[in-house]
Formats: C-alpha cells, sequence, structure tokens
C-alpha cells in the first residue's frame, strides 16, 4: 500500500472513531457511507477498509466500479442539503461534531424530526442521480442509456426517441440495494415505525428524480427547419430536484407513533387523507435550532451572519430567534477600473469599500 492509501486510512480510521461516538446504534450502519464523500478516490483503499455496512461491502465487492458514484451521491446529497438550508436555523451542519466528521450529520439523523425525513430523500436521491449519471456516461458495462426509450414516437407530430435516455431505473434499484434495511431487521415498537418512515422518505427522494425527468429534444432538417426531431428523457439539476424536496420539507406530514397496516397521519381529523410517496414523513417535532445544546450537536444561531433588511429565514428578525443583532463594519479592498496598457500589463487602481455585517446576538 502506497503512502497516499496509508495516509487515507488512518484518516478513515479516525472519522471511523469520531462517527462512532457521534451517531447511535440504529443510524450508524446504515449512513457510515456518507464518510467516503470526504476521500478523493475511495476505490485505492478498497472495500473492506471503507466505512460501510457488511451488507453494503458485499454489494460493493460485487460493484467496486460503482464507488466513484457512490462517492458522488454522497456529496451531492450532502453539498445540497447545505444550500437548501443555508439561512434556515438548521443550516445542515453539526457544530459540535469532531473536525473529521464535520460534512455529516448528527441528531438529526435518528431523531425522527423534518430535518431526518430531508436528509433521508436527498441522500437517496443523490445515489439515484450520480449513478444513473454514470450509466449515461458509459462508465459502467451492466447499465447505460435507457433502452426503452430508442424506438417510438410520433411520426405525425414530427419526433422519435433517440439520443441517450437517462436510465434512472437501474440508479433506484441500486439505491434501493445500497440503502434500505428491511423492517423486519429492527426491533421495539418506536424503531419499527421510524424505519418504516426511513424508508418511505428515501423512497420519496427517489421519486422525486424519477417525477422531475423531462424532455430534450434536437431538430433535423434542412436549413434548421426542424421538420423532425430526435428526443430522450434526462434528469433534471440536483439543484432543482433539492428545491422539490425542500417544498416537500415545508409541507411535511407528521405520523403516528403506532403501525397498524400501515402509517398513518398523527392528526385525527385528516387520516382519511391518503399518504403520497412524495410526501415527507416525520414522527417527532423539530428540537430548538435558536439555542445551543452540547448534547444533542445543536450550536443554536449565535455569531451567525444574518440579512438585516430580509423578511425571509435568512433575515435577522427570524434567524436571531428575537434576540437581536450586532452590526459590524467590514473593509473590503480590491483591484478595479483596470485597464490593459500597450504593451503589456495591466494597470489597476486600489479601491476600498466598506460593508455592514449583522450578527446575531
Amino acid at each position: 500500500m502506497d503512502r497516499a492509501a496509508l495516509l487515507g486510512l488512518a484518516r478513515l480510521c479516525a472519522l471511523w472513531a469520531a462517527l462512532l461516538a457521534l451517531f447511535p446504534c440504529g443510524a450508524q450502519g446504515n449512513w457510515m457511507w456518507l464518510g467516503i464523500a470526504s476521500f478523493g478516490v475511495p476505490e485505492k483503499l478498497g472495500c473492506a477498509n471503507l466505512p460501510l455496512n457488511s451488507r453494503q461491502k458485499e454489494l460493493c465487492k460485487r460493484k467496486p466500479y460503482l464507488l466513484p458514484s457512490i462517492r458522488e451521491g454522497a456529496r451531492l446529497g450532502i453539498q445540497e442539503c447545505r444550500s437548501q438550508f443555508r439561512h434556515e436555523r438548521w443550516d445542515c451542519r453539526v457544530a459540535a461534531a469532531p473536525a473529521a466528521a464535520g460534512p455529516l450529520f448528527g441528531y438529526e439523523l435518528s431523531s425522527g424530526t423534518k430535518e431526518t425525513a430531508f436528509i433521508y430523500a436527498v441522500m437517496a436521491a443523490g445515489l439515484v442521480h450520480a449513478v444513473t449519471r454514470s450509466c449515461s456516461a458509459g462508465n459502467m458495462t451492466e447499465c447505460s442509456c435507457d433502452t426503452a426509450l430508442q424506438n417510438g414516437g410520433s411520426a405525425s407530430e414530427g419526433w422519435h426517441w433517440g439520443g441517450c435516455s437517462d436510465d434512472v431505473q437501474y440508479g433506484m434499484w441500486f439505491s434501493r440495494k445500497f440503502l434500505d434495511v428491511p423492517i423486519r431487521n429492527t426491533t421495539g415498537k418506536e424503531s419499527r415505525v421510524l424505519s418504516a418512515m426511513n424508508l418511505h422518505n428515501s423512497e420519496a427522494g427517489r421519486q422525486a428524480v424519477a417525477k422531475l425527468m423531462s424532455v430534450d429534444c434536437r431538430c433535423h432538417g434542412v436549413s434548421g427547419s426542424c421538420a423532425v426531431k430526435t428526443c430522450w428523457k434526462t434528469m433534471s439539476s440536483f439543484e432543482k430536484i433539492g428545491h422539490f424536496l425542500k417544498d416537500k420539507y415545508e409541507h411535511s406530514v407528521q405520523v403516528s407513533d403506532k403501525i397498524k397496516r400501515k402509517m398513518r397521519r398523527r392528526d385525527k381529523d385528516q387520516r382519511k387523507v391518503p399518504i403520497r410517496k412524495e410526501d415527507l414523513l416525520y414522527l417527532h417535532k423539530s428540537p430548538n435550532y435558536c439555542v445551543e445544546d452540547k448534547n444533542i450537536g445543536i450550536p443554536g444561531t449565535q455569531g451567525r451572519e444574518c440579512n438585516r433588511t430580509s423578511e425571509g429565514a435568512g433575515g435577522c428578525n427570524l434567524l436571531c430567534c428575537g434576540r437581536g443583532y450586532n452590526t459590524h463594519v467590514v473593509r473590503h479592498v480590491e483591484r478595479c477600473e483596470c485597464k490593459f496598457i500597450w504593451c503589456c500589463y495591466v494597470r489597476c487602481r486600489r479601491c476600498e469599500s466598506m460593508t455592514d455585517v449583522h450578527t446575531c446576538k
């Protein structure tokens, strides 16, 4: 093993120890894989040395060529979570976590809250997106484009299927195989409810990728007349999928802590309203993210930068939870009014500006 691989293994050991301390037992086995996002080339370490549970390691050994996609899926999910919540009281970070585990989730992973729901959905969606992209790029032998759409179309409307349609079904299959733990493998009443809820939310994330598929077309004809169009299906950007899931988070459904034949809404007056596949579900109300709670790794919002003029989530009124904010002036120095001088250099002025920065008390 070369020096780079040994250094990577040492980092992995530190990460593993941090995660064991950070995550409860139910979340450790299934979500250790997120640590792969911190490695540049995980395939160099081999499946046995990566933070995977036994089932995931077996799948990894059978399909080692999927490791780059697994890493990319973790990176996509983490990045999009942070992007969607960057102005919220919960900003998809765990400040109390050790530095090695900085990009990962702690309390929210097993709390059964709306935040848990979003994490499960966005991570499952990220894995679908990354694997499907890799298939369409021709990086794997067992999947490629969606062959079901190679023929057909509408001659009367002047278009036919062609090109390379994203085979999202393979990505969804792998995401289920890699992430989902059957309910029968869990014990305890609440654990079974949480497990069923997490399975539902993971599937909601996958369904979001499929639901937001779009059709792209290219014109063919004399002088750009577009007499015939070749069309194919493609996934939306992951940013668009993230916005869709954030909207589902805002309208998530609280479920009962008792499972009969299926999960039910907690509100008895709403139980006749069916739970849809794309709904995000939660069991417990979110904790108070306004104030620091070191026991569960909530950093609070003190010191967070806010927007004084905004009435939205990132505005000082909401983000600072009514505590008020401090204002300090930041001096920026940059090059400006640059001009090209013949010959041959660029002359710039040195410009200064003063900006008010507001941070929560």
